[in-house]
C-alpha cells in the first residue's frame, strides 16, 4: 500500500481480508485505504464480491498472506488478473498447506542450498499457475535456521513484490 500510495501507474483501492484482526487492515486505516472483511460463505460463493470489484473497476487483484483458495468464479471473472507470492522456488515447496514457516522448514530439512520468492498468476489450485518472476537467494542448511531463511525470503518479498505488481499493472494498462 505505501509502495502504491505515490504511484501514478496504480493504487491500492480496497483491501479484502478475511480476518478481522488482520494487521493489514490497521495499516490501511493508517492509509486511508477501504477495507471489506469476507466470510468464508462469501468467498466460496464470491458472485458479490465479484460485483463489488467489478463496480470498483478493479483491474487486478494482489494477493498477499492469504491462505484461502481463490473461487473459480473469481478466477474467471478476473482471468491473469489475480497474482500471489509464495516463499519457495515453485514448483518445489508449493500447495495446499505449505506456507510460511513450514515451507522453510522442508527447504531446511531438505538440505536445499537456495531458496527464494515465486510470483505466480492464481488458477484454480493452490500454487500451480503461471510464473510471472522468481529470484532466488543462496543458503546454507547447515548453518541457517528456518528463521533465517524466512528472513532472507522476506527481504525478497519486500523487494520484488511490489516492482512486479507495478510491471502488471502496467500491462493491464497497456491492453486496455
Amino acid at each position: 500500500m505505501r509502495y502504491f500510495s505515490a504511484n501514478p501507474i496504480a493504487s491500492v483501492k480496497i483491501i479484502v481480508a478475511n480476518k478481522p484482526d488482520a494487521y493489514v487492515l490497521k495499516r490501511a486505516e493508517k492509509l486511508e485505504v477501504e477495507a471489506l472483511i469476507i466470510n468464508r460463505q462469501d468467498w466460496e460463493s464470491p458472485v458479490n464480491l465479484i460485483q463489488e470489484l467489478k463496480d470498483r473497476k478493479i483491474d487486478l487483484i494482489v494477493l498477499a498472506g492469504f491462505l484461502w483458495l481463490v473461487p473459480g468464479q473469481l478466477i474467471d471473472a478476473f482471468p491473469n488478473r489475480i497474482i500471489n507470492i509464495h516463499p519457495a522456488l515453485l514448483p518445489k515447496y508449493g500447495g495446499k498447506g505449505m506456507y510460511g514457516d513450514k515451507v522453510h522448514e522442508e527447504v531446511k530439512k531438505n538440505k536445499e542450498t537456495e531458496t527464494g520468492i515465486t510470483i505466480h498468476y492464481v488458477d484454480k489450485q493452490y500454487d500451480t499457475g503461471s510464473i510471472i518472476f522468481q529470484e532466488n537467494v543462496k543458503i546454507d542448511p547447515d548453518l541457517f535456521s528456518p528463521l533465517d531463511i524466512a528472513n532472507l525470503v522476506h527481504e525478497l518479498e519486500y523487494e520484488w513484490y511490489p516492482k512486479i505488481v507495478a510491471r502488471v499493472a502496467e500491462r493491464i494498462l497497456k491492453e486496455k
